[in-house]
């Protein structure tokens, strides 16, 4: 099983959790990113997040079905887009395998090739100034 989505709206964990229980599988883990205040002495204000989402979809997809391939997991990834404050729930991402190392690593190579591969871009108004991409990707 897999779920994708791309959304304006709050993002419900309970809700996206509940897909992911599946009676052979005895492990769920769940990434919670969220909208931080502070990055270092950088203070943050909003995020705007911006997609080409038919290809930000279709590349979901892929990672979805890697994630299930490699390790016959369930996955679930929903990333938010639009203008997000503080502490907003910015993207999920939801893993159950049968055993937890599994669980685990499917989760965190989803995260990773997210940031690299899907086409989200990130407008961070910070109280200095806009930045895109944010901190790491700011050559100024």
């Amino acid at each position: 099983m897999k779920y994708v989505a791309l959304q304006h709206e709050k993002i419900e964990i309970g809700l996206l959790s509940e897909k992911l229980i599946n009676k052979n599988h005895g492990g769920i883990n769940l990434f919670v990113g969220t909208i931080r205040e502070w990055t270092g002495d950088i203070q943050t204000e909003e995020i705007r997040y911006t997609s080409y989402e038919e290809m930000a979809l279709k590349e979901l997809n892929k990672l979805a079905t890697e994630v299930e391939a490699k390790w016959g997991a369930d996955v679930v990834i929903v990333h938010r887009l639009g203008l997000l404050q503080i502490t907003d729930v910015a993207v999920f991402i939801g893993v159950s395998t049968p055993h937890r190392a599994a669980c685990y690593e499917g989760s965190r190579y989803i995260i990773e090739h997210l940031k690299e591969r899907v086409p989200i871009w990130k407008e961070e108004k910070d109280v200095d100034k806009t930045r895109w991409g944010g901190i790491d990707a700011d050559n100024s």
